[in-house]
């Protein structure tokens, strides 16, 4: 089965052109590195949570909208080979070809994690 790398991050409202822009440059990248797909949605009905949520888990702060992401890898070892690629890339870093001399997002506040797939219909 496949391999899922998620990501939950909170984007000023204000850049989500930035972002898009960053996510589709970034994309490609990925996808030379052998990612099948890259999802990138952006927050639309996300409620806040009093115990848990994803607001929270982002600590979303005013003006900032939840992003969720995920790639789509054919399997673990592919995923750790092409995103060890990625981390390389002089693409990726801020200077880089993206065209970003900063990140339209706080990568601190990122949640991230590869995860098996045990269910695909």
């Amino acid at each position: 089965m496949s391999y899922i790398d998620g990501f939950v991050v909170a984007v000023p409202t204000a850049n989500k052109e930035k972002y898009k822009i960053h996510a589709e440059a970034a994309a490609v990248i990925f996808k030379e590195y052998g990612a099948l797909k890259l999802v990138e949605c952006w927050g639309d009905d996300v409620p806040d949570g009093v115990v848990t949520s994803f607001p929270l888990a982002v600590k979303c702060e005013p003006g900032e909208t939840v992003c969720f992401s995920w790639i789509v890898w054919s399997s673990r070892a592919v995923r750790d080979e092409g995103m060890a690629k990625v981390m390389e890339d002089p693409r990726m870093k801020p200077e880089g070809d993206l065209g970003m001399t900063e990140m339209p997002f706080d990568g601190k506040r990122m949640i991230y994690g590869g995860f098996e797939v045990i269910v695909d219909v």
